[in-house]
Order: C-alpha cells, then sequence, then structure tokens
C-alpha cells in the first residue's frame, strides 16, 4: 500500500512539473492559470463531488453518509480550531494551515490505494471543506466572519452548494442520471487532478524555492497542516470501529493532504497576498511526499 501512495504521489509531482514547464516555456500564462483556477472551482471539483453521491442507496450507504459527515464535521472543527490558534494573527496562514487538498490531490490517491467507490466516504468532507472555504475562509481577509447576509449570499452563489444539492438528490430519491449528462460529468471530473497538479506546477514555477525555504512561518504552516491536524485527526478516526477501515483510512489520507491550492486561486480572485499562498501550497506540497506515508504508516500499526 505504501508503494502504491508513495508512486501516486510522485506521479501527481510529475504532473506538477508539466505544469511548471508549460509555464515557463509560456504555454500556460498567468492570466490562463487564473481560467485553469475558475475551471476547477466551477466545473472539475463539483463533478467530482456530484460523481462522489452517483451510488446506490441503501441502507449500509447511508448509515455510511451519516458517519461520513460526523467525522467531516469533526475534522473540520478541529483544523479550524487547531489552526486559529496557532495562526490567529496571520488569516493566509489560518487558511493554509486549516484547509487541506483532499479534492484535488486526496481523491487521486484515495482511488488508487483503495477504489473509486472509496470517495463516497469523503465526499461530504470535500463538500464541507470547499462550503468552508468559500465562506469562512475567504471570510477571514475580507474580514466578513460575523457578517451572516454576505456569507449567506456567498454559500448559495457557491457552485459546491449546487454539486452537493445535485448529488443529494440523485442520492436520496434513486433518480438515475441521464447517460449523457452522466458522462459530461465524468469527463469534467477527469479534469480535476490534472489541471489542479497544472496549477500547482505554474506556483512553483513562479517561486523562488531557495527564498521560501529561509521562512520559519512556512515550516510552522506545514507542521500544523501535515502532522499535527493528521494526528489530531487519527485520535479521532481511531475512535470509529475497525469495521470501518476504509472509511477511516480515506478520511485520514484526506486529513494528511497539503494545503489546498485553492488558497492560491482564491487569493488570486481576491487580489490577497498571492505569492505567500502560493508557498504554503508548494512547501507543504512537497514535505507532503514524506509525511503522508509516515501517518499512514502509524494509523496501520495502531489499527492493526
Amino acid at each position: 500500500m505504501i508503494i502504491i501512495l508513495i508512486t501516486q504521489v510522485l506521479t501527481m509531482f510529475l504532473l506538477a512539473a508539466i505544469g511548471m514547464v508549460m509555464f515557463k516555456s509560456d504555454k500556460i500564462t498567468l492570466s490562463g492559470s487564473k481560467s485553469l483556477a475558475n475551471i476547477l472551482l466551477y466545473l472539475a471539483l463539483p463533478s467530482v463531488i456530484i460523481q462522489g453521491f452517483l451510488v446506490e442507496r441503501d441502507e449500509l450507504h447511508v448509515q455510511m453518509l451519516l458517519l461520513s459527515v460526523v467525522a467531516a464535521v469533526a475534522m473540520m472543527v478541529v483544523s479550524i480550531l487547531v489552526s486559529r490558534l496557532l495562526f490567529a494573527k496571520d488569516p493566509t496562514a489560518h487558511f493554509a494551515s486549516a484547509f487541506a487538498n483532499p479534492g484535488f490531490f486526496g481523491i487521486p490517491v484515495i482511488t488508487a490505494i483503495l477504489s473509486p467507490s472509496a470517495v463516497f466516504f469523503v465526499a461530504p468532507l470535500v463538500a464541507i471543506l470547499n462550503l468552508l472555504q468559500w465562506t469562512y475562509g475567504v471570510g477571514l481577509w475580507k474580514k466578513e466572519k460575523s457578517n451572516f447576509l454576505a456569507i449567506g449570499k456567498r454559500l448559495l452563489s457557491a457552485p459546491f452548494m449546487i454539486a452537493i444539492l445535485l448529488g443529494l438528490f440523485f442520492f436520496f430519491t434513486g433518480f438515475e442520471m441521464p447517460e449523457l449528462m452522466h458522462k459530461c460529468i465524468t469527463f469534467l471530473a477527469g479534469l480535476n487532478t490534472p489541471l489542479a497538479m497544472f496549477a500547482v506546477g505554474v506556483y512553483m514555477a513562479q517561486t523562488d524555492l531557495k527564498a521560501m525555504f529561509t521562512k520559519p512561518i512556512l515550516y510552522k504552516v506545514s507542521f500544523a497542516r501535515l502532522l499535527l491536524i493528521p494526528l489530531i485527526s487519527l485520535g479521532i478516526l481511531s475512535l470509529f470501529p475497525s469495521s470501518m477501515s476504509q472509511m477511516k483510512l480515506a478520511f485520514l489520507i484526506a486529513a494528511a493532504c497539503p494545503t489546498g491550492s485553492n488558497i492560491a486561486m482564491y487569493a488570486q480572485l481576491y487580489d490577497q497576498d498571492y505569492p505567500y499562498a502560493v508557498e504554503t501550497v508548494v512547501i507543504s506540497t512537497l514535505f507532503c511526499i514524506v509525511t503522508m506515508p509516515l501517518v499512514i504508516l502509524l494509523a496501520q500499526s495502531i489499527w492493526v
């Protein structure tokens, strides 16, 4: 399993390297990378969320969905509280630490190690995380945490909310999605990982790697994101019965993911400190080659 995990992570880094080469050779421009961000935010990731709910509704799947929601809420509360405690005066670090990359980074790893059907377990986490990024995360920058009207308007306009509602509709009604629509959703979901890693490659191409490794705050963010929060999540997941081993492992992989590349996309879209946001993505993504296998190995030794 660890070999598969490392191979999958390295494959994703190869995709990022392709994106970096494309940017440096002017095949992807800075404005083009913003278009990639819009495609990811408004089409690819919502399609992944919808696709995750397209499973047969039976008693087991309903129970697993409810448990997944409980686990997702618990893990997000922990992530936000830990990040707020560590980075109360640094909204970008707070955002980077609190929100991982299960949609763009975790789902391909989960699919490779477990199975495509395991995406169902983390679909609620991906949905809740992205809704919180869209509201709480952006609010850290825009100072709208207490403005419920502004948050409500942003929530209603979020593509992830539409994706959640559509996914839940198909899951609970058992209504079969038209074949043409299903094929379209499948194709769009397939864009998720390559485009996301191309975007990471673009971020890497714009980063002064030597200077990045001299900034202590980036190490602190990476420690919180890659080790502290996953280890607390491991403790939470250990409370679930051993019969739910696939769900537990899927959630742990999601928790051990690096900083979500969405932070750079949102920083770009909302005119924030884009270089700083990019650095949190790049350095945590580089470190996760080591930290993710270590976290999974620890979990396997505890859960056996």
